[in-house]
């Protein structure tokens, strides 16, 4: 049986028994003529955090942008297979994209505070999504989830560019949290922090997946081992003369980590291969 049959197989039969909040299955992912992923199946369970490893290049932010549909904004983007939310394939022409990021929210891996009030920052999308209830009590219900009500409670009014690098990425994830999305997507969201600030945002991970599903994209095999309950381990194949992603394996953290089914993920992992 080939590596994507046993992830396939592994994938469906894990999902089968578990809430199932997407299940995501790209055959291939394509900008213009390059093919940037191939062969990933992965089911996202509810109240649950999946991460994607692998290095630079490898198409894990490409499949993380495939679960909202913010790869529609790249140029050539296409994809052949599915992503089913709740059952809808959301890559059905009837889906409108922007229903779906109301219900997949995403945090990038820069904090890009809007250049607003703290305030503002998380009642933007609640305006936007024509929140007529009370706004205040749902800005701090918000800033609450993202641990950044008590630092902030005194200086609502201050910009959200006033904040540190940490409190930012926590603005951030207020802000996307706001709007009550069922899936929250986090994009290497400590990589532009410092360690305090990570291990800040881990715990706060820990504490979101009570209400939300989490995908995260990480570079960090250790940050990887601490928060996830899945992983998948994508890596490169340039047999083809390019360099596409794959998925190399999937299944539980712990087990991936201490016995992995691939020799080629145990090889990764101990830092064999790059």
């Amino acid at each position: 049986m080939s590596t994507a049959t046993q992830s396939e197989t592994s994938a469906g039969e894990t999902g089968a028994q578990q809430d199932v909040v997407i299940d995501a299955k790209i055959d291939e992912l394509h900008y213009g003529k390059f093919k940037a992923v191939r062969d990933v199946h992965i089911p996202f369970t509810r109240n649950s955090i999946t991460a994607f490893i692998g290095p630079s290049g490898c198409g894990k932010s490409s499949a993380l942008r495939c679960l909202n549909r913010m790869n529609d904004l790249v140029r050539g983007f296409r994809l052949s297979g599915h992503v089913h939310f709740r059952g809808t394939d959301i890559y059905d022409p009837k889906v409108d994209p922007v229903a779906v990021r109301r219900h997949i929210g995403m945090v990038f891996q820069q904090p890009n505070p809007f250049a607003m009030s703290i305030y503002n920052n998380v009642a933007f999308g609640l305006r936007l999504n024509g929140f007529r209830g009370n706004m205040g009590e749902h800005v701090e219900r918000a800033l609450r989830h993202a641990a950044l009500w008590d630092e902030v409670k005194d200086k609502l009014r201050a910009s959200g560019l006033s904040l540190s690098g940490g409190q930012q990425q926590r603005l951030c994830i207020a802000r996307a949290v706001a709007t009550e999305p069922e899936v929250l997507l986090m994009d290497e969201p400590c990589s532009a922090l410092d360690p305090i600030a990570t291990l800040k945002i881990e715990e706060l991970m820990r504490h979101l997946k009570e209400s939300y599903t989490i995908a995260i994209v990480t570079h960090n095999l250790q940050q990887a081992k601490r928060v996830a309950d899945k992983t998948g381990f994508l890596y490169v194949d340039t047999s083809e003369g390019g360099r596409t992603g794959y998925l190399v394996e999937y299944g539980h953290t712990d087990q991936l980590f201490t016995d992995p089914r691939e020799e080629f993920t145990k090889q990764y992992i101990h830092g064999d291969v790059g």
